[in-house]
């Protein structure tokens, strides 16, 4: 019976463990179809534009870190161009949106990876994710935490990303994730491509506040409608800025920005009152207090 128990044990150690894991993250694992492959564990829009043979999701090789990686490439198709989408789970092939991700409960603060991408239009891609949990209480899902990336420029060679993650006010652990990867945005164009390798989810959210030892400065304060944030004592190309009330509550998520001597942040839709800037980098947290007049 003591064997049974801890062979049942063992099993729980297991499932929980690759629960952790963003499914097929090197992308090494491919199903064969007809003519074509998918990435296991990610859906694409393949099986909806086979009928033109026409794929924007496929298989690279050699991979950054492995002997594979994905490339999503947007495509001229009868009517219009079919854009190069991956999502971590199932995808609607009529909205282009994920229906479903994988499991996860890790209050993660950076999604890394290795990526190439360029544009052949106006309409860069991006790269999105985000953490939920089901509330039992009001029978909805709640945003744990989210990013949404869009691309900036060009990466024509193999290039490191480390997208920080938003939280908002709610403190429990999420139970599931989503990722989304985009080579185009609202507008693609033909040849557009995002490719990507190495996914993996870095560092937590248990960062003690303040622990930067650096200083950034906010200025007009008080101020009515713009909020200029000097970032540029920060090491980190990119940060996650938020603003919170004085009761912590998160009141306006700004996202990733690059941490220049320039940043101005739009707080012309806030309530007149005390308010805290949150920049969250690899090495900690910063607050700055101001005033919205």
């Amino acid at each position: 019976m003591k064997k049974i128990f801890t062979m049942i044990a063992l099993m729980f150690v297991i499932t929980i463990s690759k629960a952790q894991m963003i499914p097929n993250a090197g992308f090494e694992n491919w199903t064969t179809m007809t003519g074509y492959n998918n990435p296991d564990g990610w859906g694409c829009m393949n099986n909806t534009t086979m009928p033109l043979s026409v794929y924007t999701a496929e298989k690279g090789t050699p991979g950054s870190v492995g002997t594979a990686y994905l490339k999503l490439t947007s495509k001229t198709i009868t009517g219009g161009v079919a854009p190069g989408i991956a999502v971590s789970g199932v995808i609607d092939s009529m909205t282009q949106m994920a229906k479903s991700g994988f499991a996860y409960t890790n209050r993660s603060a950076y999604l890394t990876g290795k990526w190439q991408h360029m544009i052949f239009g106006t309409s860069q891609g991006y790269i999105d994710v985000k953490l939920t949990r089901w509330d039992s209480g009001t029978n909805m899902r709640v945003t744990v935490a989210s990013a949404h990336n869009v691309l900036s420029g060009m990466a024509m060679s193999w290039a490191n990303f480390s997208i920080p993650l938003v939280y908002g006010a709610d403190m429990n652990n999420p139970d599931t994730c989503i990722i989304t990867l985009a080579a185009s945005g609202s507008t693609p164009a033909n040849n557009d491509y995002l490719w990507v390798d190495g996914l993996a989810f870095a560092g937590t959210t248990g960062i003690a506040e303040n622990n930067l030892n650096v200083n950034i400065n906010v200025f007009p304060n008080p101020t009515s409608e713009n909020l200029i944030a000097d970032l540029s004592a920060i090491k980190e190309q990119k940060v996650s800025v938020t603003i919170v009330d004085m009761q912590g509550k998160l009141v306006k998520s700004v996202g990733s920005v690059v941490a220049t001597s320039n940043n101005m942040i739009d707080i012309a839709d806030l309530a007149k009152g005390n308010y805290m800037l949150k920049v969250v980098a690899k090495e900690g947290i910063i607050t700055r207090k101001f005033i919205k007049k």
